[in-house]
C-alpha cells in the first residue's frame, strides 16, 4: 500500500531511527537485493558561470557580473577539464551554472555541440530546470523547443538541481526569484516527454516542516507515475548549517547566516567559524535528520529505482551508513565540485575510498554510467 501524506509525516515524526532504517533497508532490497552491487559513477561537475541574477538567499556560490571572482568559462577551459575527466575513465559530465543574462543561446548550443563532437562517448548531464526555464524565456523559446535544440546538439540528460523544497511556501522565503515548484515539475515533465532521463533532488534544512517535505516527495512520485523519467532521487542537507532542536550553528557567510536566522525563529544561534565536521559535533543531530529523511524518501518513492547517498554533504562515514537506510548508490566521484564547497563543505574522495566504504558496509562495488548500467565490478 502506498504511503499518503499523513503517513509520510507520521514516519518523519518517528525518532526511532533504527526502526526507520530497517524499514527502508527492506524496501531497498525490493529494488536492489544485497547480492546486487552498490554503484557509483566517475564524474565531474563543471560550473560554467557563477554569475546569477536569481540570488537565492541560501547560495554562497553566486556572483554579480561586476563582482570580484565572477566568471564565464570558455570552451577551451571546459575542454581541458573534460580531458582530465576522460583520462581517469570518467563517463559523466555534470554542467550547471548561474542564471546569467549575458550568455546568448549560441553559448549553450555550441558548448554541447563541441563537447559531443570532441567527446562522443561522454554523457552530458547538463542544465537544471531553473537554467532550462531561464534560457528558454530569455530567447523567446518554449521549454520543449529549447530541449529539442539541445538534444540535437548532443544533450544526454538533465540533473535535478534547483528543486530545493518543491513547496512554494518555502521557495518564496528562500528563493523568491527562482521558478516555482510547478514550473520545476513542468520542465522535468517536458524533458521526460522529449526522451530525456533526469534525476530528482531535495535539499532540506531551510526551516521547512514535515508537511513541506511530504509535499515534495509526493510531487516527485506523482510525476514519476506519469512519465517514469526519473532515474534516481538524491536528498541532502542545506550546508553548512547544522541543526539541533534548539541550537543552530551559523555559516561563515553573513548572507546565509541571516537567511537562516529569518527562517528559524525561536532558535538559539551560535556563530561558528570552524569546519563543517566541527559544526556537526557541536549541534548533534543533522546526521540523524539526514538518515531519517533518506529512509522516508526510500519508503515514499516506491516508483523510483535508485536513491543516492550524499557523501559530498555528509562525509564518507554517513554515506556508508546510508546504504542501510535506503540508499543503493554512492553518487559520483565529483572530480570537481564548487557550489557545496563555496558553502564551506570541502569533502573529497577517490574511487578507492568509495569502493572501500562500500565493501565495509557489506556490499560489492560497481562502476556505472548515468543510466545505471554496470561498467565494471570491483
Amino acid at each position: 500500500m502506498r504511503l499518503n501524506k499523513n503517513q509520510i509525516i507520521e514516519l518523519l515524526e518517528n525518532n526511532n531511527i533504527l526502526e526507520l532504517g530497517q524499514l527502508a533497508d527492506e524496501k531497498r532490497q525490493e529494488f536492489h537485493p544485497d547480492s546486487k552491487p552498490v554503484t557509483f559513477v566517475i564524474d565531474r561537475n563543471v560550473n560554467y558561470t557563477n554569475i546569477c541574477t536569481c540570488k537565492c538567499e541560501f547560495c554562497a556560490f553566486h556572483k554579480d557580473k561586476v563582482e570580484k571572482g565572477s566568471y564565464v568559462l570558455d570552451y577551451e577551459i571546459i575542454r581541458k577539464k573534460v580531458e582530465e575527466l576522460v583520462s581517469v575513465n570518467g563517463t559523466q559530465l555534470l554542467l550547471q551554472g548561474g542564471l546569467n543574462p549575458d550568455l546568448p543561446l549560441e553559448y549553450y548550443l555550441e558548448l554541447i555541440k563541441n563537447l559531443r563532437k570532441n567527446f562522443p562517448d561522454l554523457t552530458i548531464h547538463a542544465f537544471s530546470p531553473p537554467e532550462i526555464a531561464y534560457i528558454a524565456k530569455n530567447n523567446n523559446l518554449s521549454v520543449k523547443k529549447l530541449l529539442e535544440m539541445l538534444i540535437d546538439c548532443g544533450l544526454s540528460s538533465i540533473p535535478g538541481g534547483g528543486a530545493e523544497i518543491l513547496d512554494d511556501e518555502i521557495r518564496q522565503k528562500i528563493s523568491p526569484n527562482k521558478i516555482s515548484a510547478e514550473q520545476w515539475l513542468s520542465v522535468m515533465e517536458t524533458a521526460h516527454e522529449s526522451g530525456l532521463k533526469t534525476t530528482a533532488t531535495m535539499v532540506f534544512g531551510f526551516g521547512e516542516n514535515y508537511g513541506n517535505i511530504a509535499n515534495h516527495l509526493l510531487k516527485i512520485r506523482d510525476l514519476q507515475d506519469r512519465t517514469n523519467g526519473f532515474t534516481a532521487f538524491i536528498p541532502w542537507t542545506f550546508a553548512p548549517f547544522k541543526n539541533s532542536s534548539s541550537v543552530i550553528a551559523v555559516s561563515r557567510s553573513p548572507e546565509r547566516s541571516e537567511c537562516f536566522r529569518r527562517n528559524n525563529p525561536g532558535k538559539i544561534f551560535l556563530d561558528c567559524f570552524v569546519e563543517p565536521q566541527a559544526l556537526l559535533a557541536m549541534t548533534g543531530n543533522t546526521a540523524h535528520d539526514y538518515l531519517k529523511i533518506l529512509a522516508v524518501s526510500r519508503l515514499a518513492l516506491d516508483n523510483i529505482p535508485n536513491i543516492q547517498a550524499s557523501w559530498v554533504t555528509q562525509g564518507l562515514n554517513i554515506a556508508q551508513l546510508s546504504l542501510r537506510f535506503g540508499a543503493n548508490d554512492f553518487g559520483g566521484t565529483m572530480l570537481e565540485e564548487n557550489v557545496v564547497r563555496a558553502a564551506g563543505v570541502n569533502n573529497r574522495t577517490t574511487v578507492d575510498e568509495i569502493v572501500d566504504n562500500i565493501r565495509k558496509a557489506g556490499f560489492k562495488a560497481a562502476r556505472r554510467n548515468t543510466k545505471y548500467e554496470i561498467i565494471n565490478k570491483f
